[in-house]
C-alpha cells in the first residue's frame, strides 16, 4: 500500500485516482485562430438561421453554433465578444467601379451640386487645390437636379479655363461636357461622325461641349493615366472607403487587363484585402488573352465575365426604348453598337465558359439582348449569364429571365435617384413596370444587388434600405416608391451577400456563415432583419473582417 493510501484510507485513495484517470481522458480543445461570441449571427444559409458565435481557422470558418459549445471544443488564439452587435457576412456590391472610382478619387466632387452654377464653384476650388494637374476632370453633376433641368454647355469653361482642358462626367458617366481645349485636344469637330452617342451642336452647328455615350470616350481617351504609385495610393484610398461600410467582395464592372494585373499585385502584397469579381471590357486585347485560357478562380480574384454595354443611361437620354421617351417625343436612345455585334459575340462566349454581363437599361435593348442570350445559350441551364441593370423590362419580357436562367444584376438606389424624373422619361404606364425587382426576383430566384458606385454612393447600406422601404435617405416618400417591387429583408441581405456571389460562381467560398466558407463579416449595433425602416440609411458598420482578420474598426 502506498503512503497515498496509508495517509487518506483505501476507499477515498482509489477516488480520486478513478478522478485523475478521468479527467486525463477529457479531450483537449481544437487549436482555432479566432473565435467570435455573444453576437446575433445572420448566416445567411439555406435556412436563414441564427447562431451566437463561430471559430474560424485558416482564413475559413470552422464551425458555428452556441457559444457554450463552441468555447468547449476550441481554444482561440484571439477571442472577440461581440458585445451583443449582429454579425452578417461581408457585404458584396455586384456591380461597380471600384477602379475608376479610386482613380477618380484625384476628381472634382460634383456629386448633389443643385446647380451649374454651384458645379463650375466647385471646379474653380478642385482647380485651384491642383493647380499644376495637366487636366481638369469631375464627376457626379446631374441636371436633373437643376431648375429647368437643362444640359450645361461648355461656354463657361472656354471662359474660365482657356488654356487647360477640363471634362466633367455627368453622375452616371454616360454623358459629360468638355471644354474647348479638351475637344481641341481629341480632335473633336462639328464634322466628327459618331455611332452610339451624341455630339452635342446648337442650332447654328456650333459644338456645345456636351458628350454623350460613346462620344465621351473621344475626349476621356486623351486623359493621361497616373503612374503606378500614384494608381496605387488611390486603389488603397478608395478600399479603405469601401471597408469602412462593410463591402469585402466587389464586382469591378469593365476592366482590362492591365487593371487587373494592378490590383491582383496589391492583392499578393497583402495591401488590397478586399476580393474581386473582374468583369472584362470585350476588347480583341483581352479576349485573345483570356478566352484560350478560361475562367480563372482564387480566394482574392474571380475572373470569369466580359462587360457589354447595349445602351447608355436614362437620366441622358441614351437607354434604348421601344417607344420615345415621353419627354421627347422624336428620341427613343440608342444602342451603343449594331444587333450582330451582340450577336456574334453572345455565339462567341456560349462556346466557352465565360459569363455575358451586359449592361441594359432601356426596354427595347433587354428585349434584345434577352433574346440573344436565349438563341446563344439555347437551353443551358447554368451558364449564369447576367443582364446589369435590367431596369426598364417590358411585361412581354419579364418572364425571359425565368425561361433563359438568366440573372438579374440590379441597384436598388438607382429607383430612389431616379423616382423624381423618371416617370417624365417614361410615363405612367412604362414606368410602373420599372425598378421592378421583386418581379425579377420571382423569375430568376434570385437578384444579386449592387450600387453602380461612383454612380450611386458606395455604402451597400443604402442599397439594403432602398431595396426593402423604396425611399430616400429622407425616408421619402412616405409608404415607398412602387412598393409592389420592394425586396424582403431576408431576401435583400441575400441580394447582397450569398445571391451576389452566386451571380459570380462563388456560392461554395463566400457570401454564407457557415463551415468551409471564407470567413469575411461585418459588425453592427443595427439588427436590419427588425429595426423600423427609418433606421436603416443611417446604420453604421463598427467592425470589417476579412478572412478572419480586421481590416476596418469604426474609431470612437
Amino acid at each position: 500500500m502506498t503512503s497515498f493510501t496509508k495517509f487518506w484510507g483505501p476507499g477515498l485513495g482509489a477516488a480520486l485516482l478513478a478522478l485523475g484517470a478521468l479527467n486525463g481522458c477529457q479531450p483537449r480543445r481544437e487549436a482555432v485562430d479566432l473565435l467570435v461570441t455573444n453576437a446575433t449571427v445572420y448566416t445567411v444559409d439555406s435556412a436563414f438561421s441564427k447562431a451566437q458565435a463561430f471559430a474560424v481557422r485558416g482564413g475559413k470558418f470552422v464551425a458555428v453554433g452556441t457559444a457554450a459549445d463552441l468555447q468547449g471544443r476550441y481554444q482561440a488564439t484571439q477571442t472577440v465578444d461581440a458585445g451583443g452587435q449582429f454579425i452578417y457576412p461581408g457585404f458584396y456590391d455586384a456591380h461597380c467601379h471600384f477602379y475608376r472610382y479610386a482613380l477618380g478619387l484625384q476628381a472634382a466632387d460634383l456629386v448633389g451640386a443643385t446647380s451649374w452654377a454651384e458645379t463650375v464653384g466647385r471646379l474653380v476650388r478642385h482647380r485651384q487645390q491642383q493647380p499644376a494637374a495637366a487636366w481638369l476632370t469631375g464627376r457626379g453633376w446631374d441636371q436633373n437636379d437643376w431648375a429647368g433641368q437643362r444640359f450645361p454647355t461648355k461656354d463657361t469653361l472656354d471662359q474660365l479655363f482657356p488654356n487647360v482642358p477640363v471634362l466633367i462626367a455627368r453622375v452616371d458617366g454616360h454623358a459629360a461636357v468638355a471644354n474647348q481645349k479638351a475637344l481641341d485636344l481629341a480632335g473633336v469637330t462639328a464634322a466628327t461622325p459618331i455611332s452610339g452617342g451624341v455630339i452635342g451642336r446648337d442650332a447654328r452647328g456650333r459644338l456645345t461641349g456636351l458628350l454623350v455615350d460613346n462620344a465621351v470616350k473621344l475626349v476621356a481617351a486623351k486623359i493621361p493615366e497616373p503612374s503606378p504609385a500614384e494608381a496605387a495610393r488611390l486603389l488603397l484610398q478608395g478600399q479603405q472607403n469601401c471597408l469602412a461600410v462593410g463591402l469585402t467582395s466587389l464586382a469591378d464592372a469593365g476592366l482590362d487587363k492591365e487593371d487587373i494585373d494592378q490590383m491582383a499585385a496589391l492583392q499578393q502584397a497583402g495591401k488590397l484585402h478586399l476580393r474581386l469579381y473582374a468583369m472584362l471590357n470585350p476588347t480583341p486585347e483581352n479576349k485573345a488573352y483570356y478566352l484560350p485560357r478560361g475562367p480563372y478562380f482564387s480566394d482574392a480574384l474571380t475572373i470569369s465575365s466580359f462587360k457589354v454595354y447595349a445602351d447608355g443611361a436614362l437620366g441622358s437620354r441614351g437607354a434604348a426604348l421601344l417607344a420615345p421617351y415621353t419627354d421627347r417625343p422624336k428620341e427613343t436612345g440608342f444602342l451603343l453598337q449594331n444587333p450582330a455585334y451582340y450577336r456574334n459575340l453572345a455565339k462567341e462566349l456560349a462556346a466557352t465558359k465565360f459569363q455575358m454581363n451586359t449592361h441594359a437599361i432601356g426596354d427595347s435593348s433587354n428585349r434584345l439582348l434577352l433574346d440573344i442570350y436565349g438563341a446563344a445559350l439555347k437551353g443551358q441551364p447554368d451558364r449564369r449569364w447576367r443582364i446589369e441593370h435590367a431596369q426598364v423590362v417590358s411585361p412581354q419580357d419579364v418572364a425571359k429571365f425565368g425561361q433563359y436562367h438568366i440573372v438579374p444584376s440590379v441597384q436598388p438606389t438607382h429607383a430612389t435617384s431616379d423616382m423624381y424624373w423618371a416617370g417624365e422619361r417614361l410615363g405612367a404606364p412604362r414606368l410602373k413596370t420599372a425598378y421592378a425587382y421583386e418581379v425579377l426576383r420571382k423569375q430568376y430566384g434570385q437578384v444579386a444587388l449592387g450600387s453602380d458606385f461612383p454612380v450611386e454612393d458606395i455604402n451597400p447600406l443604402y442599397g439594403f434600405h432602398a431595396a426593402v422601404a423604396r425611399q430616400d435617405a429622407k425616408n421619402f416618400p412616405a409608404g415607398g416608391f412602387q412598393m409592389e417591387n420592394a425586396l424582403s429583408r431576408p431576401d435583400a441581405l441575400r441580394g447582397m451577400t450569398t445571391w451576389a456571389a452566386h451571380a459570380g460562381f462563388e456560392e461554395r467560398r463566400k457570401g454564407q456563415i457557415k463551415p468551409g466558407m471564407l470567413a469575411d463579416f461585418v459588425l453592427l449595433k443595427t439588427d436590419l432583419l427588425t429595426v423600423p425602416n427609418e433606421q436603416l440609411h443611417g446604420a453604421k458598420v463598427q467592425q470589417t473582417w476579412i478572412g478572419g482578420k480586421q481590416v476596418y474598426s469604426v474609431k470612437n
